[in-house]
């Protein structure tokens, strides 16, 4: 995967960038302020449904399975400003939404909620304000950090949503763990993927 930034603006403490080849395609501040609400507070608040017709509740109780092989959920868990190269119909953050889900305390606590689930997917569990191996890390290493997939395209949007949506600390300490399980060369995470991880939170 060849790693071609452009750099072109900021806002708060993340970077916009024109290309990406790690993720979706990003745009700048200009068009970010373009852009108007989408349905995505609504579907963070559990009043209406993604345009599959499933509610956030429904993903929520997916199993591991379910998570692993759909792909279109992401975008709606974990949204961006940037369309989606893999899900061009899911909504996209404006600055409005950004502001809501950073003020509203309903929003905030949805989005743990998903972070928490996503965090068992991934084989790990939030302990206060640490990151770390959960219960089942055995078993969902075999499926996640075993070898380069589809997951950890997740986890870059993961990181950088939570960084937007006012979750700076739980962003922190996903980082924090993948920084430590990246020194240590028990999986095989390359540079480059580990940059695009540490760029997701201003590093």
């Amino acid at each position: 995967m060849a790693r071609d930034f452009l750099k072109t603006a900021r806002f708060g403490a993340i970077s916009y960038n024109a290309t990406s080849s790690h993720g979706d395609r990003c745009i700048g501040v200009a068009a970010l302020l373009r852009c108007p609400v989408s349905r995505l507070t609504d579907f963070y608040r559990c009043e209406t449904t993604d345009i599959e017709g499933r509610r956030i509740e429904e993903i929520w109780g997916w199993s591991d399975d379910e998570l692993e092989v759909v792909h279109d959920f992401a975008q709606w868990l974990f949204p961006l400003p940037e369309p989606s190269m893999y899900n061009p119909d899911a909504p996209r953050l404006s600055r409005e939404d950004i502001a809501i889900f950073r003020e509203d305390p309903t929003l905030q606590a949805n989005v743990r909620k998903s972070l928490e689930r996503i965090l068992t997917f991934l084989g790990l569990v939030m302990t206060g304000s640490q990151v770390v191996e959960g219960p089942n890390f055995s078993e969902r290493a075999a499926v996640v950090w075993h070898a380069p997939n589809h997951n950890w395209l997740r986890v870059t949007r993961i990181l950088r949503s939570l960084m937007l949506l006012g979750l700076e600390q739980e962003a922190g300490a996903l980082f924090r763990w993948l920084d430590a399980t990246y020194s240590s060369r028990r999986y095989p995470i390359t540079a480059e993927t580990f940059a695009y991880w540490s760029e997701a939170v201003g590093r």
